[in-house]
């Protein structure tokens, strides 16, 4: 029986290339569907084997663990020097947009608790 090992859907590039030769390097027999162009199937890579998917899934956490702590170390360095912009300076640099999304974000709230509220 096949096993999902993990959803290609908006994974990148970068990352979907990295987990094919972590596989490939540790000799895991696994198989690839992309995934559709119009959302509807997700894609993935796979094996066929429970005790191959043991082993794969474990090299995939390891895997997902160091990526983790990697891309969060470069957003906070990007964040030090000043390339990655936080909310008060993307409000300082476009005020309007910002302003907008939170105006919608509470209009959205209001609208779905309004029924809940209205009950008293």
């Amino acid at each position: 029986m096949p096993h999902h090992l993990m959803n290609l859907r908006n994974v990148p590039d970068d990352e979907a290339e990295e987990i094919r030769e972590l596989f490939e390097s540790h000799a895991v027999s696994y198989y690839e569907t992309p995934p559709s162009r119009w959302g509807i199937s997700m894609g993935g890579f796979w094996v066929h084997d429970d005790d191959e998917a043991r082993r794969a899934r474990a090299l995939l956490d390891d895997y997902q663990r160091q990526r983790q702590h990697q891309q969060r170390q470069r957003y906070q360095d990007g964040l030090h020097r000043g390339e990655v912009a936080g909310f008060w300076q993307r409000l300082v640099r476009h005020p309007v947009r910002i302003l907008a999304a939170c105006l919608a974000i509470a209009v959205i709230i209001a609208l779905t608790l309004a029924p809940f509220l209205n009950l008293g």
